[in-house]
Protein backbone atom coordinates (compact mmCIF):
# COMPACT_ATOMS: atom_id res chain seq x y z
CA UNK A 1 0.00 0.00 0.00
CA UNK A 2 1.36 3.66 -0.92
CA UNK A 3 2.00 5.87 1.69
CA UNK A 4 0.11 8.91 2.39
CA UNK A 5 0.79 11.02 -0.51
CA UNK A 6 2.47 14.40 0.43
CA UNK A 7 -0.11 17.56 0.60
CA UNK A 8 3.05 20.31 -0.21
CA UNK A 9 1.14 22.93 -2.36
CA UNK A 10 3.37 25.62 -1.09
CA UNK A 11 6.33 24.73 -1.96
CA UNK A 12 5.51 23.22 -5.45
CA UNK A 13 4.06 26.66 -6.24
CA UNK A 14 7.08 28.34 -5.45
CA UNK A 15 9.06 25.84 -6.98
CA UNK A 16 7.49 27.15 -10.18
CA UNK A 17 8.02 30.32 -9.52
CA UNK A 18 11.52 30.22 -9.10
CA UNK A 19 11.47 27.95 -12.53
CA UNK A 20 9.44 30.74 -14.20
CA UNK A 21 7.11 28.53 -15.08
CA UNK A 22 3.15 29.13 -15.83
CA UNK A 23 0.65 26.04 -14.45
CA UNK A 24 0.43 24.85 -17.88
CA UNK A 25 4.19 24.85 -18.72
CA UNK A 26 4.92 22.85 -15.44
CA UNK A 27 2.20 20.53 -15.89
CA UNK A 28 3.66 19.31 -19.07
CA UNK A 29 6.81 18.80 -17.54
CA UNK A 30 5.08 16.52 -14.93
CA UNK A 31 2.81 14.69 -17.18
CA UNK A 32 -0.92 15.81 -15.65
CA UNK A 33 -2.96 18.17 -16.36
CA UNK A 34 -2.89 22.44 -15.41
CA UNK A 35 -6.31 21.62 -13.21
CA UNK A 36 -4.68 18.93 -11.53
CA UNK A 37 -1.76 21.04 -11.01
CA UNK A 38 -4.08 23.75 -9.67
CA UNK A 39 -5.45 21.52 -7.46
CA UNK A 40 -2.01 20.27 -5.60
CA UNK A 41 -1.19 23.96 -5.66
CA UNK A 42 -4.10 25.05 -3.82
CA UNK A 43 -3.34 21.82 -1.41
CA UNK A 44 -6.62 20.30 -2.88
CA UNK A 45 -5.21 17.04 -3.78
CA UNK A 46 -1.93 15.34 -2.50
CA UNK A 47 1.51 15.09 -4.14
CA UNK A 48 1.64 11.18 -5.65
CA UNK A 49 4.50 9.18 -5.74
CA UNK A 50 4.16 9.20 -9.21
CA UNK A 51 4.24 13.09 -9.54
CA UNK A 52 7.20 12.97 -6.87
CA UNK A 53 9.56 11.03 -9.05
CA UNK A 54 8.46 13.49 -12.26
CA UNK A 55 9.84 16.39 -10.19
CA UNK A 56 12.95 14.79 -8.77
CA UNK A 57 13.33 13.56 -12.30
CA UNK A 58 12.67 17.12 -14.46
CA UNK A 59 13.64 19.42 -11.37
CA UNK A 60 16.31 17.59 -9.24
CA UNK A 61 13.96 18.71 -5.97
CA UNK A 62 14.84 16.78 -2.50
CA UNK A 63 11.85 15.95 -1.37
CA UNK A 64 12.81 16.59 2.10
CA UNK A 65 12.62 20.57 0.45
CA UNK A 66 8.63 19.45 -0.08
CA UNK A 67 7.85 18.75 3.42
CA UNK A 68 8.08 21.67 5.02
CA UNK A 69 4.41 22.61 5.22
CA UNK A 70 3.50 19.02 5.93
CA UNK A 71 5.61 18.95 9.19
CA UNK A 72 3.59 22.11 9.62
CA UNK A 73 -0.01 20.44 8.78
CA UNK A 74 -0.47 22.21 5.94
CA UNK A 75 -3.05 25.06 5.91
CA UNK A 76 -5.04 23.23 8.29
CA UNK A 77 -2.48 22.75 10.80
CA UNK A 78 -0.99 25.85 10.81
CA UNK A 79 -4.93 27.37 11.49
CA UNK A 80 -5.54 24.84 14.23
CA UNK A 81 -2.36 26.50 16.26
CA UNK A 82 -3.65 30.18 15.14
CA UNK A 83 -7.02 29.32 16.48
CA UNK A 84 -4.98 29.49 19.99
CA UNK A 85 -7.47 31.75 21.98
CA UNK A 86 -3.98 33.94 22.47
CA UNK A 87 -4.16 34.95 19.21
CA UNK A 88 -8.33 35.52 19.46
CA UNK A 89 -8.13 39.40 18.69
CA UNK A 90 -6.17 39.27 15.93
CA UNK A 91 -9.13 38.34 13.07
CA UNK A 92 -6.85 36.02 11.24
CA UNK A 93 -8.74 34.18 8.89
CA UNK A 94 -8.22 31.02 6.41
CA UNK A 95 -7.25 33.03 3.32
CA UNK A 96 -4.06 34.90 5.57
CA UNK A 97 -3.42 31.35 7.01
CA UNK A 98 -2.85 30.32 3.48
CA UNK A 99 -1.19 33.00 2.12
CA UNK A 100 1.60 33.26 5.36
CA UNK A 101 2.26 29.42 4.47
CA UNK A 102 2.68 29.73 0.70
CA UNK A 103 4.99 33.03 0.95
CA UNK A 104 6.81 32.03 3.80
CA UNK A 105 6.59 28.22 4.76
CA UNK A 106 10.12 28.20 6.95
CA UNK A 107 8.92 30.62 8.92
CA UNK A 108 5.44 28.85 9.23
CA UNK A 109 7.71 25.70 10.26
CA UNK A 110 9.59 27.90 12.69
CA UNK A 111 6.83 29.28 14.49
CA UNK A 112 4.82 25.86 14.17
CA UNK A 113 8.22 24.55 16.00
CA UNK A 114 8.23 27.33 18.70
CA UNK A 115 4.46 26.78 19.22
CA UNK A 116 4.52 23.07 19.87
CA UNK A 117 7.52 23.32 22.13
CA UNK A 118 6.35 26.11 24.63
CA UNK A 119 6.47 25.08 27.86
CA UNK A 120 2.94 25.09 30.13
CA UNK A 121 1.25 27.06 27.45
CA UNK A 122 -0.95 23.81 25.97
CA UNK A 123 -2.09 20.66 27.40
CA UNK A 124 -0.85 17.59 25.59
CA UNK A 125 -2.80 15.88 22.83
CA UNK A 126 -4.31 13.25 24.24
CA UNK A 127 -4.69 9.74 22.24
CA UNK A 128 -8.32 10.48 20.74
CA UNK A 129 -7.21 13.80 19.33
CA UNK A 130 -3.64 12.09 17.78
CA UNK A 131 -5.64 9.44 16.09
CA UNK A 132 -8.07 12.19 14.65
CA UNK A 133 -4.60 14.08 13.43
CA UNK A 134 -4.02 10.80 11.57
CA UNK A 135 -7.29 10.18 9.95
CA UNK A 136 -6.86 14.34 8.94
CA UNK A 137 -4.00 14.08 7.29
CA UNK A 138 -5.37 11.21 5.24
CA UNK A 139 -8.27 13.98 4.63
CA UNK A 140 -10.53 10.77 5.87
CA UNK A 141 -10.27 9.17 3.13
CA UNK A 142 -8.68 5.58 2.39
CA UNK A 143 -8.43 4.71 -1.09
CA UNK A 144 -7.61 1.33 -0.32
CA UNK A 145 -9.40 0.14 1.93
CA UNK A 146 -12.30 1.78 0.03
CA UNK A 147 -11.76 -0.64 -3.18
CA UNK A 148 -11.53 -3.76 -1.13
CA UNK A 149 -14.39 -3.16 0.47
CA UNK A 150 -16.65 -2.01 -2.60
CA UNK A 151 -14.90 -4.88 -4.13
CA UNK A 152 -16.19 -7.57 -1.39
CA UNK A 153 -19.84 -5.52 -0.95
CA UNK A 154 -20.20 -6.37 -4.92
CA UNK A 155 -19.40 -10.00 -4.62
CA UNK A 156 -21.55 -10.58 -1.99
CA UNK A 157 -24.52 -8.59 -3.60
CA UNK A 158 -24.40 -10.78 -6.55
CA UNK A 159 -25.64 -13.96 -4.07
CA UNK A 160 -27.15 -12.46 -1.79
CA UNK A 161 -29.67 -9.49 -0.98
CA UNK A 162 -29.37 -8.85 2.75
CA UNK A 163 -25.86 -7.44 3.62
CA UNK A 164 -25.85 -8.67 7.36
CA UNK A 165 -27.24 -12.43 6.06
CA UNK A 166 -24.17 -12.02 3.83
CA UNK A 167 -21.47 -10.78 6.17
CA UNK A 168 -22.81 -13.85 8.21
CA UNK A 169 -22.60 -16.21 5.39
CA UNK A 170 -19.22 -14.43 4.93
CA UNK A 171 -17.51 -15.30 8.32
CA UNK A 172 -19.24 -18.74 8.36
CA UNK A 173 -17.82 -19.80 5.09
CA UNK A 174 -14.31 -18.20 5.22
CA UNK A 175 -13.54 -18.04 9.34
CA UNK A 176 -15.63 -20.57 10.53
CA UNK A 177 -17.27 -18.27 12.89
CA UNK A 178 -20.93 -18.04 13.64
CA UNK A 179 -22.96 -15.30 14.83
CA UNK A 180 -24.99 -15.32 17.90
CA UNK A 181 -27.33 -12.94 19.35
CA UNK A 182 -27.18 -12.63 22.86
CA UNK A 183 -29.86 -11.50 25.26
CA UNK A 184 -28.67 -8.03 27.33
CA UNK A 185 -28.38 -9.63 30.90
CA UNK A 186 -25.60 -11.84 29.16
CA UNK A 187 -23.97 -9.06 27.70
CA UNK A 188 -25.15 -5.80 29.22
CA UNK A 189 -21.56 -3.55 28.71
CA UNK A 190 -20.75 -4.68 25.01
CA UNK A 191 -21.81 -4.25 21.32
CA UNK A 192 -19.93 -7.13 20.24
CA UNK A 193 -17.33 -9.91 21.04
CA UNK A 194 -15.16 -12.38 19.36
CA UNK A 195 -15.36 -15.61 21.51
CA UNK A 196 -12.84 -17.97 19.54
CA UNK A 197 -13.17 -21.12 21.52
CA UNK A 198 -17.04 -21.52 20.85
CA UNK A 199 -16.32 -19.95 17.17
CA UNK A 200 -18.66 -17.19 17.78
CA UNK A 201 -19.04 -13.73 16.96
CA UNK A 202 -21.35 -12.76 19.82
CA UNK A 203 -23.25 -9.42 19.12
CA UNK A 204 -26.10 -7.46 21.84
CA UNK A 205 -29.88 -7.81 21.06
CA UNK A 206 -30.41 -4.56 21.80
CA UNK A 207 -28.20 -2.98 18.58
CA UNK A 208 -29.95 -1.73 15.90
CA UNK A 209 -30.43 -3.41 12.64
CA UNK A 210 -27.61 -1.53 10.83
CA UNK A 211 -25.84 -1.23 13.88
CA UNK A 212 -25.52 -5.12 13.79
CA UNK A 213 -24.33 -5.24 10.17
CA UNK A 214 -22.07 -1.91 11.08
CA UNK A 215 -20.20 -4.51 13.87
CA UNK A 216 -20.30 -7.71 11.63
CA UNK A 217 -18.76 -5.69 9.21
CA UNK A 218 -15.92 -4.33 11.72
CA UNK A 219 -15.09 -7.68 12.61
CA UNK A 220 -14.84 -8.47 9.04
CA UNK A 221 -12.26 -5.49 8.68
CA UNK A 222 -10.44 -6.88 11.26
CA UNK A 223 -10.23 -10.24 9.85
CA UNK A 224 -9.57 -10.06 6.31
CA UNK A 225 -7.87 -6.10 6.46
CA UNK A 226 -5.65 -6.90 9.11
CA UNK A 227 -2.01 -6.58 6.79
CA UNK A 228 -3.89 -3.22 4.78
CA UNK A 229 -4.96 -1.98 8.46
CA UNK A 230 -1.54 -2.76 10.32
CA UNK A 231 0.42 -1.14 7.45
CA UNK A 232 -1.76 2.10 7.53
CA UNK A 233 -0.91 2.57 11.50
CA UNK A 234 2.27 1.65 11.58
CA UNK A 235 2.94 4.40 8.96
CA UNK A 236 1.58 6.73 11.11
CA UNK A 237 4.18 6.47 13.43
CA UNK A 238 2.10 7.17 16.61
CA UNK A 239 4.11 6.96 19.50
CA UNK A 240 1.69 6.54 21.88
CA UNK A 241 -0.19 3.07 21.77
CA UNK A 242 -3.69 4.07 22.98
CA UNK A 243 -3.69 6.61 20.11
CA UNK A 244 -2.59 3.93 17.45
CA UNK A 245 -5.55 1.50 18.97
CA UNK A 246 -8.03 4.48 18.20
CA UNK A 247 -6.84 4.64 14.50
CA UNK A 248 -7.24 1.06 13.97
CA UNK A 249 -10.69 0.88 15.33
CA UNK A 250 -11.46 4.18 13.02
CA UNK A 251 -9.99 1.95 9.91
CA UNK A 252 -12.60 -0.94 10.62
CA UNK A 253 -15.27 1.33 11.14
CA UNK A 254 -14.47 2.94 7.74
CA UNK A 255 -14.18 -0.36 6.53
CA UNK A 256 -17.33 -1.53 7.61
CA UNK A 257 -19.15 1.82 6.42
CA UNK A 258 -17.88 1.16 3.06
CA UNK A 259 -18.90 -2.65 2.52
CA UNK A 260 -22.39 -0.93 3.79
CA UNK A 261 -22.62 2.02 1.38
CA UNK A 262 -19.93 1.06 -1.59
CA UNK A 263 -18.12 3.94 -3.09
CA UNK A 264 -19.47 4.23 -6.39
CA UNK A 265 -22.98 3.14 -5.47
CA UNK A 266 -23.63 5.76 -2.82
CA UNK A 267 -22.38 8.57 -5.15
CA UNK A 268 -24.17 7.76 -7.82
CA UNK A 269 -27.14 7.63 -5.20
CA UNK A 270 -26.20 11.14 -3.96
CA UNK A 271 -25.90 13.00 -6.72
CA UNK A 272 -29.50 11.05 -7.70
CA UNK A 273 -30.97 12.10 -4.82
CA UNK A 274 -29.47 15.52 -4.36
CA UNK A 275 -27.91 14.15 -1.18
CA UNK A 276 -31.52 13.50 0.31
CA UNK A 277 -30.49 12.21 3.72
CA UNK A 278 -33.73 10.24 4.63
CA UNK A 279 -33.91 8.61 1.30
CA UNK A 280 -29.89 7.24 1.53
CA UNK A 281 -30.33 6.31 5.03
CA UNK A 282 -33.27 3.69 3.92
CA UNK A 283 -31.67 2.91 0.38
CA UNK A 284 -28.67 1.86 2.04
CA UNK A 285 -30.24 0.39 5.04
CA UNK A 286 -28.36 2.75 7.88
CA UNK A 287 -28.25 5.37 10.83
CA UNK A 288 -28.16 9.12 10.61
CA UNK A 289 -24.56 8.98 12.23
CA UNK A 290 -23.35 5.97 9.63
CA UNK A 291 -24.48 8.28 6.65
CA UNK A 292 -23.04 11.84 8.16
CA UNK A 293 -19.54 9.80 8.54
CA UNK A 294 -19.58 8.44 5.33
CA UNK A 295 -20.36 11.37 3.10
CA UNK A 296 -17.32 13.08 4.62
CA UNK A 297 -15.29 10.44 2.90
CA UNK A 298 -15.85 10.57 -0.80
CA UNK A 299 -12.91 12.17 -2.29
CA UNK A 300 -11.89 9.32 -4.84
CA UNK A 301 -10.14 11.07 -8.02
CA UNK A 302 -11.70 11.50 -10.81
CA UNK A 303 -14.92 10.19 -8.22
CA UNK A 304 -15.49 12.72 -6.01
CA UNK A 305 -18.60 14.04 -3.32
CA UNK A 306 -19.13 17.28 -2.06
CA UNK A 307 -17.19 18.37 0.53
CA UNK A 308 -18.76 17.55 3.86
CA UNK A 309 -18.12 18.04 7.36
CA UNK A 310 -19.42 15.76 10.41
CA UNK A 311 -19.70 16.39 14.18
CA UNK A 312 -20.97 14.47 17.26
CA UNK A 313 -21.40 16.96 20.59
CA UNK A 314 -22.90 16.02 24.14
CA UNK A 315 -25.85 17.55 25.88
CA UNK A 316 -22.50 19.54 27.60
CA UNK A 317 -21.59 20.91 24.18
CA UNK A 318 -18.19 19.06 24.09
CA UNK A 319 -16.97 17.29 20.72
CA UNK A 320 -17.11 13.64 20.77
CA UNK A 321 -16.62 13.21 17.16
CA UNK A 322 -15.61 15.48 14.91
CA UNK A 323 -14.19 14.98 11.06
CA UNK A 324 -13.48 17.87 8.67
CA UNK A 325 -12.67 15.57 5.56
CA UNK A 326 -12.07 17.93 2.40
CA UNK A 327 -14.61 20.81 3.92
CA UNK A 328 -11.40 22.78 5.50
CA UNK A 329 -14.09 23.14 8.68
CA UNK A 330 -11.25 24.71 11.11
CA UNK A 331 -13.78 25.95 13.85
CA UNK A 332 -14.34 22.00 14.47
CA UNK A 333 -11.19 22.62 16.34
CA UNK A 334 -12.99 24.32 19.42
CA UNK A 335 -13.34 22.33 22.64
CA UNK A 336 -16.99 23.83 22.76
CA UNK A 337 -19.98 24.80 20.53
CA UNK A 338 -22.02 27.49 19.87
CA UNK A 339 -25.87 27.15 21.68
CA UNK A 340 -27.12 29.15 18.68
CA UNK A 341 -25.76 26.60 16.15
CA UNK A 342 -28.50 23.51 15.11
CA UNK A 343 -26.56 20.95 16.95
CA UNK A 344 -26.79 22.43 20.32
CA UNK A 345 -31.00 23.23 19.62
CA UNK A 346 -31.23 19.19 18.54
CA UNK A 347 -31.74 18.20 21.83
CA UNK A 348 -34.56 20.17 22.25
CA UNK A 349 -36.28 18.74 19.29
CA UNK A 350 -35.22 15.10 19.26
CA UNK A 351 -35.82 12.95 16.59
CA UNK A 352 -36.55 16.06 14.09
CA UNK A 353 -34.06 16.48 11.49
CA UNK A 354 -32.66 20.55 11.53
CA UNK A 355 -31.17 22.49 9.37
CA UNK A 356 -29.63 25.99 9.32
CA UNK A 357 -27.30 28.10 7.29
CA UNK A 358 -24.95 29.76 10.02
CA UNK A 359 -22.20 32.43 9.25
CA UNK A 360 -19.35 31.64 11.61
CA UNK A 361 -16.83 34.18 13.11
CA UNK A 362 -13.75 32.40 13.46
CA UNK A 363 -11.31 34.16 16.07
CA UNK A 364 -13.43 37.20 14.90
CA UNK A 365 -12.09 37.25 11.14
CA UNK A 366 -14.40 37.52 8.11
CA UNK A 367 -17.56 34.72 8.90
CA UNK A 368 -17.69 31.44 6.51
CA UNK A 369 -20.70 30.24 5.74
CA UNK A 370 -22.08 26.71 5.77
CA UNK A 371 -25.07 24.84 5.66
CA UNK A 372 -25.84 22.61 8.71
CA UNK A 373 -28.06 19.50 9.23
CA UNK A 374 -28.58 18.09 12.85
CA UNK A 375 -30.28 14.78 14.42
CA UNK A 376 -30.12 13.36 18.00
CA UNK A 377 -29.07 9.63 18.06
CA UNK A 378 -28.67 7.22 20.56
CA UNK A 379 -26.13 5.30 21.50
CA UNK A 380 -26.21 2.39 23.76
CA UNK A 381 -29.58 2.89 26.92
CA UNK A 382 -29.84 6.31 27.78
CA UNK A 383 -27.18 8.03 25.77
CA UNK A 384 -27.60 10.66 23.47
CA UNK A 385 -25.92 12.60 21.19
CA UNK A 386 -26.46 15.65 18.19
CA UNK A 387 -24.89 14.59 15.06
CA UNK A 388 -24.36 17.33 12.43
CA UNK A 389 -23.62 17.45 9.17
CA UNK A 390 -21.83 21.07 7.09
CA UNK A 391 -21.09 21.78 3.50
CA UNK A 392 -19.92 25.05 2.77
CA UNK A 393 -23.19 27.01 1.56
CA UNK A 394 -21.83 27.90 -1.79
CA UNK A 395 -22.19 24.30 -2.42
CA UNK A 396 -25.24 23.43 -0.98
CA UNK A 397 -27.91 24.65 -4.04
CA UNK A 398 -28.78 21.46 -4.49
CA UNK A 399 -29.23 19.70 -1.50
CA UNK A 400 -32.51 18.15 -1.13
CA UNK A 401 -32.92 19.51 2.16
CA UNK A 402 -31.59 23.05 1.06
CA UNK A 403 -35.24 23.82 -0.24
CA UNK A 404 -36.97 26.12 0.96
CA UNK A 405 -33.48 27.44 2.87
CA UNK A 406 -32.18 30.65 1.75
CA UNK A 407 -28.77 30.31 1.71
CA UNK A 408 -28.04 34.44 1.36
CA UNK A 409 -25.42 35.28 4.15
CA UNK A 410 -27.40 37.95 5.42
CA UNK A 411 -30.08 35.44 6.20
CA UNK A 412 -28.07 32.81 8.12
CA UNK A 413 -27.44 32.82 12.03
CA UNK A 414 -24.55 34.16 13.26
CA UNK A 415 -22.27 31.53 15.70
CA UNK A 416 -19.51 31.68 17.22
CA UNK A 417 -17.12 28.98 18.09
CA UNK A 418 -17.02 29.00 21.87
CA UNK A 419 -17.75 32.00 23.97
CA UNK A 420 -14.10 32.83 24.28
CA UNK A 421 -13.05 32.84 20.69
CA UNK A 422 -16.17 34.28 19.23
CA UNK A 423 -16.46 38.06 18.87
CA UNK A 424 -19.96 37.94 17.47
CA UNK A 425 -21.63 41.52 19.40
CA UNK A 426 -24.57 41.81 20.69
CA UNK A 427 -25.40 38.12 21.70
CA UNK A 428 -27.94 37.06 24.80
CA UNK A 429 -27.23 33.92 24.83
CA UNK A 430 -23.05 34.84 25.38
CA UNK A 431 -21.72 32.81 28.63
CA UNK A 432 -18.33 34.64 28.51
CA UNK A 433 -16.52 37.43 27.24
CA UNK A 434 -14.44 37.40 24.48
CA UNK A 435 -10.56 36.87 24.99
CA UNK A 436 -8.79 39.90 24.02
CA UNK A 437 -11.63 41.46 23.97
CA UNK A 438 -11.56 45.40 25.35
CA UNK A 439 -14.98 45.08 27.77
CA UNK A 440 -17.20 48.29 27.93
CA UNK A 441 -19.22 49.05 30.46
CA UNK A 442 -21.61 51.68 30.13
CA UNK A 443 -23.05 52.94 34.18
CA UNK A 444 -25.97 54.77 32.40
CA UNK A 445 -27.54 51.84 31.20
CA UNK A 446 -27.68 47.96 30.84
CA UNK A 447 -27.46 45.93 27.73
CA UNK A 448 -29.47 43.27 26.96
CA UNK A 449 -25.75 41.39 25.92
CA UNK A 450 -24.52 39.97 29.10
CA UNK A 451 -20.94 41.28 28.04
CA UNK A 452 -19.99 44.45 25.71
CA UNK A 453 -16.80 45.34 23.98
CA UNK A 454 -14.75 46.48 20.78
CA UNK A 455 -14.70 45.06 18.00
CA UNK A 456 -17.90 43.24 18.33
CA UNK A 457 -18.31 41.57 14.59
CA UNK A 458 -22.07 42.05 14.08
CA UNK A 459 -25.63 41.39 15.91
CA UNK A 460 -27.14 38.49 16.36
CA UNK A 461 -30.02 37.78 13.51
CA UNK A 462 -32.90 35.92 14.31
CA UNK A 463 -33.24 32.56 12.16
CA UNK A 464 -33.62 29.81 13.70
CA UNK A 465 -32.77 26.05 12.41
CA UNK A 466 -35.97 25.20 10.79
Amino acid sequence: MISPSLYAGPALRRLRRRESLTQAGMAARLRISPSYLNLIERNQRPMTARVMMQLMSEFAVDPRDLAGSEAVGGTAGLARRLADERFADLGIDREEVDEFLSASPQIAAAFARLYDAAPGERAAEDSLTLARREVERWRNHFADLDHAAEALADEMRLSRGDLAVALSERLREKHQLSVRILPREVMPAARRRLDLHARQVQLAEMLAPEARAFELGMQLAALEQREAIGRLVAGARLEDAAAREFFARHLEGYFAAALMMPYGRLLRACEATGYDLPVLQRRFGVGFEQLAHRLTTLQRVGQRGLPFFMARIDRAGQLSKRYVGASGAVFLESERVCPLWCASRAFERPGELLVQAVALAETGAAASHWLCLALTTGVGEGARFAVVLGIDAGLAGSLAQARGISLAREAATPIGPGCRLCHVGGCPQRSLPPVGGKLIFDPAARALAPFAFEGGAGGIGTSPPA
